[in-house]
């Protein structure tokens, strides 16, 4: 496994990123067009590469965030090409505050957003404001056009951020869900869901 570099500008990987990444590398996604929004230090980038992915894009808010990524895929790609252990797609990395900046729908997409409860949101990458939502909202608002049809997301959330609320918004959005990961932790529980897009007439 590359070991990852970080700068303190950027969210190190932690509990979150790891059952993440671990939910991402059961997915089969030979030659899918993924995702990694909210790229951070770019351990999902690797990840999705990992999984097979004919391509991946690394999103992120933050100008900073998106030189580690780079850097760490690089090494990703270096030691792949080394070692000849498997064949890896291609990767691309662009500035973008959500879907802003990203015109194209994806297979799968892989999220883990700033989702800590705050009353201000001081640090883009871990404060979540009212709830842990403000993000989590935005980008369920945004995220079903940019999904092809049988595409996938997971997202992570936490149990502070009500997430029978977030299912039931996915659902109502066209989506089929199940949580595929958890973790507990001191204060909080860590849970990933996965929703499938299907085809709602109306719906894009």
């Amino acid at each position: 496994m590359v070991l990852l570099r970080v700068s303190k500008e950027v969210y190190a990987p932690a509990e979150d990123s790891f059952l993440l990444e671990g939910c991402i590398l059961k997915e089969k996604l030979k030659g899918k067009k993924c995702l990694d929004l909210g790229s951070g230090s770019g351990i999902q980038s690797i990840a999705l590469l990992r999984a097979g992915a004919g391509e991946v894009v690394a999103a992120d808010i933050n100008s900073n965030a998106l030189i580690v990524t780079k850097k760490n895929v690089g090494v990703f790609l270096k030691s792949v090409k080394k070692t000849k252990t498997q064949n890896v797609g291609h990767f691309f990395a662009l500035k973008s505050n959500l879907f802003l900046n990203l015109n194209k729908k994806f297979d799968f997409i892989a999220f883990n957003p700033p989702y800590v409860p705050s009353e201000e949101v001081k640090w883009v990458d871990l404060d979540g404001g009212e709830k842990g939502r403000v993000v989590i909202d935005k980008f369920l608002q945004n995220v079903r056009p940019h999904l092809k049809e049988g595409g996938v997301l997971l997202l992570l959330v936490s149990s502070l951020n009500e997430p029978k609320e977030i299912i039931s918004e996915l659902k109502e959005k066209g989506f089929f869900v199940k949580i595929v990961g958890k973790k507990k932790l001191f204060f909080e529980e860590l849970i990933v869901l996965r929703a499938l897009k299907r085809k709602i007439n109306n719906l894009v």
